[in-house]
This record gives structure tokens, sequence and C-alpha cells, in this order.
């Protein structure tokens, strides 16, 4: 179980990098608005990743205490570890620190769930109980992105989506991807633009400098969505005249890329995607 529970988490990263085009990210034919990085780093990052998550399936698998709470305490410091892998192997890049948290607490709470016939979602909700609260409400000093977007805007980020048990993957991003057709590209494709419509990315919020761009970056998925899609030729095209957007304003959705990977990681666990 915990062999192909890693496989999956690891073939979700690899997914989501070579799914293109996605405008301001990093795919095999374009490195987006990231100068520091391409999808070979992308790879070898994925790869050093592989004993992180086979600690946080083994961590989610053993664990036997009342309070899933502690069970995400134990995940983090196993995290902590995982971003010093990548950095060597990245040679100090930050290719998926977003996804460590992510990735991470779906492989945990997945195997968690698998021991004891439990909802993944919930034991998410369950092990992220109280989390904005303790990281981010009260915080004296922001030094993250995350926590001070918060501090200005009141947005929590990746932080709010764990808590709540990740409903936009439960609700939207994975009953979109369940219903998708096409080539997995076209599918994967279809879903991250579905997810940028729905989220407030805060890797977008921060290049594009406050949460003016917010909706903008709302209309111009749903014009691609009304242009067809990955489906149609104008959809395509429309995503390349948007990546020139991206990079000439050095926007990225960062955070849309670590819910689409969670959501291949389901996908994959559900036997809804190959």
């Amino acid at each position: 179980m915990t062999k192909e529970i890693v496989n999956h988490a690891i073939k979700a990263l690899l997914y989501e990098v070579v799914t293109e085009p996605k405008p301001g990210l990093v795919d095999p034919s374009n490195n987006g608005s990231h100068s520091d990085m391409d999808a070979f780093t992308f790879i070898s990052s994925s790869l050093a990743l592989e004993d992180y998550f086979i600690e946080a399936a083994k961590l989610g698998e053993q664990f036997q205490e009342a309070d899933l709470t502690v069970l995400f305490q134990n995940l983090r410091k196993a995290g902590i570890l995982a971003e010093r892998q990548m950095f060597r192997a990245t040679q100090g890049v930050n290719t998926h620190k977003g996804a460590i948290f992510a990735l991470g607490i779906f492989v945990c709470a997945k195997s968690y769930a698998d021991k004891n016939n439990l909802n993944v979602f919930s034991v998410i909700k369950q092990m992220c109980a109280g989390l904005v609260e303790r990281d981010l409400k009260q915080v004296q000093h922001y030094t993250t992105v995350g926590a001070t977007i918060y501090k200005q805007y009141g947005i929590a980020g990746a932080r709010e989506m764990a808590e709540s048990g990740y409903q936009v993957v439960e609700q939207i991003a994975l009953p979109f991807l369940i219903r998708a057709t096409g080539t997995t590209n076209q599918r994967l494709l279809d879903t991250l633009m579905k997810i940028a419509a729905e989220i407030p990315d805060t890797t977008f919020i921060k290049r594009s400098g406050g949460i003016d761009q917010l909706s903008w970056l709302k209309q111009a998925m749903q014009r691609y969505f009304e242009l067809g899609g990955s489906k149609s030729p104008e959809g395509m095209q429309y995503l390349h005249e948007l990546n020139d957007i991206f990079v000439a304003h050095n926007y990225t959705i960062g955070g849309c890329a670590d819910i689409l990977i969670v959501t291949v990681f389901m996908a994959l666990e559900m036997e809804k995607l190959v």
C-alpha cells in the first residue's frame, strides 16, 4: 500500500510539470515566469522527495493516537527535512515547497484513512484543525508569503484550504477532473484552469502586487472555457497568449499547480486517472 501511494505522489508531481501549456508555470516547452528553473529541475526535485513520501505514508499508517493534529505536527517535522532534500536536488531553487506541504498531507492522510477505513478529506480536516489560528493569527512577525498576505488581505491560502479539508479538491477540482474528457493533458489543463477560476492563489497575489488582479484572472479563465478550453485551437492559442501576459508581468499560479497535484494524486488513488 505504501509503495503505491508513494508512486502516485511522485507521478502526480511529474504529471503536473509535463502538462502544457500552463500560463506562467514551468512545462517542457516553457519556463513561464520562472527563470531559475525548468522541467528538468522539477523532475530532479520530484525524485528527491521519494523518501519524504515514504515517511509521510508510514507516519499515517502507524499513527495510533486520538488527536490527529499530533500526526500533522509529526508530518511537519518530516517536511522540514524534505525541503532540505529539495534544495539540495535543485541547487537552492524552490520548486516544490507548496507541494511538500499539500501533497505530504494527502499522502499521510490517505495512508491513515486507508488503514482505518475513513474518508481522507475528513482525516485532513482533523489533522489541520486550528492551523490558521496557530500559524497566522497568533504570529507577531510575518516572514512567509502566506503570512504576509494573510496580514494584508485576510486570505489564509494553503493553510486555510488544508484546515477546510481541501474542500476545493473534494467539491470542485476532483469531480471536475473525473468528469473531464480527452487526453490526459487536456483533462489536466482544463482542471488547472478550473482551479485558477476558483481559488485566491497567494502566489498570484504576491506576484501581481495585490488582490486587484484576481478578478482579471477569473475572467481570463472563464474566457478560456468560453473558447472551448483545451479541446479547441482557440482555447489553446489563448493559453499561449496568457503565458505571454503572465511572463511580461511576472505572474504565476503556483498555488493552483499545488492543488492540481493533490487532485491528480487523489484521481490516481481512485483509479480515475492512469
